[in-house]
């Protein structure tokens, strides 16, 4: 087998998200790094790279594709219950120590990831198209390495899916420019953002920027996307109760309709020392949620530990109108017009129809 660079180099098509100077070099707009990137050299994320002044980007392959609950994403506002069939490719602009998706993410930069050549399967958008109506997927999915910077291939799949029906959402760090959401804008109805801390110097720890993930939040808000929030919640890193109530009262500022979602970190990759997150942490992270005014608060990968905060609740009566036990739905009660049953209020969201 081919070496990993050799492998993927040859599994690349032009970019659209980049321009050119008059140099040779290249500025790539995928992402919020806006690499320039010379001629013979890679972006941060190591999979875009600069072949004789055009910027080469990933195209035709996958490392992942897997029929999964879309709340696994997680999604629990867009369409609950159904099935999304999720891609994913190489590479990531952020090196995050507690990744949980290294061997993926971290291909070119860690070269213990380089087993990823393994998972690499060449296909087309219509074979991954076929694929999501075979499986019974309402959902196409980017995600497992950061989409942001495979936007071309993901939006050559959208379009192929976009007219078989399904419905496509981005899964995504949040690392994102403008120029890069609008060229997603026509093919997206949602986007699952995370936001792993409100401290820049966090932030900078990984490999990003607080600013642009927080002003992505609400670009997408303001573009008309259906948009979820998640915040792992690693212990001494961003646990804090003070920073916990910023996130809050943060995505509560955008839209107090956004789902938050507090998600247990377990011991991976670089941080394999560190302990896991308690239930308690997460149950007070949720409550913070409430009390910043978000109506959708919910706490994830510790099933049956978190009371109530993996039911879907009416704003304005508090029936429990999506009861849920982990990524399984255990009864669905919001009306085909996205109301609840017993008041008439409207939950934000996209429902089935």
């Amino acid at each position: 087998m081919l070496p990993l660079a050799s492998r993927l180099d040859r599994l690349t098509a032009p970019a659209e998200l980049a321009f050119s100077n008059a140099d040779g070099s290249v500025r790539c707009t995928a992402c919020g790094h806006r690499c320039l990137v010379r001629a013979g050299r890679r972006g941060i994320c190591q999979v875009r790279f600069n072949d004789g002044g055009t910027l080469r980007v990933p195209w035709g392959y996958v490392s992942g594709l897997n029929a999964d609950p879309v709340e696994k994403k997680p999604f629990y506002h867009l369409l609950p219950g159904s099935i999304a069939l999720t891609f994913g490719m190489l590479g990531c602009d952020f090196h995050c120590g507690y990744c949980q998706n290294w061997l993926t993410s971290q291909a070119l930069r860690d070269p213990a990831s380089d087993e990823a050549a393994y998972f690499v399967k060449s296909i087309s958008p219509g074979q991954i198209v076929e694929t999501a109506r075979r499986v019974g997927a309402d959902v196409i999915a980017s995600s497992y390495n950061e989409p942001l910077i495979t936007s071309e291939w993901a939006v050559a799949i959208f379009k192929q899916a976009l007219a078989a029906g399904f419905k496509c959402v981005y899964v995504s760090n949040g690392n994102a420019t403008p120029e890069v959401l609008e060229y997603l804008r026509p093919y997206l109805v949602g986007m699952k953002i995370d936001l792993k801390s409100m401290q820049d110097k966090n932030y900078r720890q990984l490999g990003g920027v607080l600013k642009n993930v927080l002003d992505t939040i609400k670009r997408v808000k303001e573009m008309g996307l259906w948009l979820e929030v998640v915040t792992l919640v690693v212990p001494g890193f961003n646990d804090g109760v003070d920073e916990l109530w910023e996130a809050a009262r943060f995505i509560s500022s955008v839209s107090a309709d956004i789902p938050w979602h507090v998600t247990a970190f377990h011991s991976d990759y670089k941080m394999q020392e560190l302990s896991n997150t308690p239930a308690k942490t997460l149950l007070r992270a949720a409550e913070i949620g409430r009390e910043a005014g978000l109506r959708y608060v919910y706490a994830g990968n510790l099933p049956g530990w978190v009371d109530e905060y993996e039911t879907t609740f009416c704003p304005r009566c508090n029936t429990a109108l999506v009861e849920r036990t982990g990524y399984h739905i255990q009864a669905m009660r919001v009306t085909t017009q996205g109301t609840c049953p017993q008041c008439g209020a409207a939950v934000a969201g996209v429902w089935p129809e």
